[in-house]
């Protein structure tokens, strides 16, 4: 059994949904499980309706007329009949869309958020399973949503592994070319559940670790790990092999090729992981599984931008101890901050995080009521995996260093 995980700039538009085809057809696609994200920009579409929904309703309409023709305009592409069975699929899935958003009683937002994102995958899963029907390419499709099952916090759900376990063996036929979709799941009451952004290879990792996979595969329009972005990053090199420990350091650091939940599932039954390009899907890209280190070994960069850095000191200048970094730490999860960086001395704490729920301005309000309190936000988060000095240098010039923090293998930057 292998897993397949295609992105959303794999299927951005027609020719990305062919070339889709053109890759199994290169590599084989007997007992395999594809696992697809949105359209290409489309999540960042469906939260703009999320957007209206909560701020401007009179222009939920015209934003969600956008996201219809881009899939309507696909399909057309693709079919030889506008008669397809297809279109009244997407039809009836951009209908459930619009009921929810007039039926919908809910305030909460991360709720509202993980009810509408979710048809990104289910109408791209949709159009790419009667697509491959067409091409000659049976399969069977599957809503994740029936597989997957996690708990009720949502927009980062947490997997209920024995649940997910029992109904993923025995509702998949491995002898088949399933197509499921990647990023959501649902809670025991049914409602659609989110595995947090980029969540769509940590769903390949789940099925493939309860269906004990040989292998799991992530296409992505790059030749596989690079040792850093190359949007950000000159002379780039490509990681050949690389350990699950090296791969998860990477992961927990920001490195937006795996995502950082993706690696435990698979290294818990040594199930390989490979990225490769679906450019070129015979080249060699580059292995995770049971080694050591990297090859080769050289420094990785990873950057992580607008984050938001704290100093803290206490108001009577006593030490920070124990009781208030425990405080500082129930507060950055109550408000849902992702920590990145902390670094303290006897009377300041210094704290680089991910406002993903925009909460920052309440986390504040509380924080003063017991602490002086420095904000620094849209900095930038530089780390750099086996450094060297030629790496630092380089990396430091020019910029504005408001925190540095070393260790052994890894270096971390804040800069302004």
């Amino acid at each position: 059994m292998k897993v397949f995980k295609f992105g959303g700039a794999s299927v951005k538009d027609a020719n990305g949904v062919k070339n889709l085809v053109s890759v199994l057809q290169q590599v084989g696609y007997n007992n395999t499980l594809i696992v697809v994200s949105a359209m290409g920009k489309m999540t960042n579409a469906l939260e703009a309706i999320i957007g209206c929904y909560f701020e401007d309703k009179p222009k939920i309409n015209e934003t969600l007329l956008t996201v219809e023709d881009f899939h309507y305009n696909i399909a057309l592409e693709l079919f030889k009949s506008k008669n397809h069975y297809v279109f009244a699929q997407i039809t009836s899935l951009f209908d459930e869309l619009k009921n929810f958003l007039q039926s919908n009683k809910s305030p909460d937002y991360n709720f509202v958020y993980d009810q509408v994102i979710g048809f990104g995958e289910l109408i791209s899963t949709t159009i790419i399973s009667q697509y491959l029907n067409q091409e000659g390419l049976a399969n069977q499709w599957l809503d994740v949503r029936q597989l997957i099952k996690t708990d009720d916090y949502y927009r980062r759900a947490t997997v209920n592994w024995d649940n997910t376990q029992q109904i993923v063996s025995q509702s998949i036929d491995i002898n088949k070319l399933n197509i499921t979709q990647g990023f959501i799941a649902s809670d025991k009451n049914n409602f659609t559940t989110t595995l947090g952004r980029e969540g769509s290879d940590y769903t390949a990792a789940i099925l493939a670790y309860c269906l004990n996979a040989d292998s799991v595969t992530i296409w992505k329009d790059v030749p596989g790990v690079l040792n850093a972005d190359p949007r950000y990053f000159k002379d780039t090199q490509l990681l050949h092999s690389i350990s699950y420990t090296e791969a998860i350091e990477l992961a927990f650091y920001g490195a937006s090729v795996i995502h950082p939940k993706t690696l435990q599932p698979l290294q818990r039954k040594e199930i390989p992981l490979y990225v490769k390009s679906f450019l070129e899907p015979l080249s060699q890209g580059t292995v995770v599984n049971k080694t050591e280190g990297i090859v080769p070994k050289t420094p990785c960069f990873i950057v992580k931008q607008n984050q938001v850095l704290l100093s803290l000191s206490t108001l009577d200048f006593s030490y920070v101890v124990e009781d208030n970094i425990s405080e500082i730490f129930n507060l950055l999860s109550q408000y849902k901050m992702k920590v990145d960086v902390i670094q303290n001395s006897a009377i300041s704490f210094s704290v680089c995080f991910d406002n993903n729920f925009n909460n920052l301005e309440p986390l504040l309000l509380h924080l003063k009521a017991k602490f002086k309190v420095t904000c620094h936000e849209g900095v930038s988060l530089y780390t750099i995996r086996h450094y060297d000095s030629k790496s630092v240098a380089n990396l430091e010039q020019g910029k504005t260093v408001l925190l540095k923090q070393m260790f052994q293998e890894t270096l971390q930057i804040v800069t302004k």
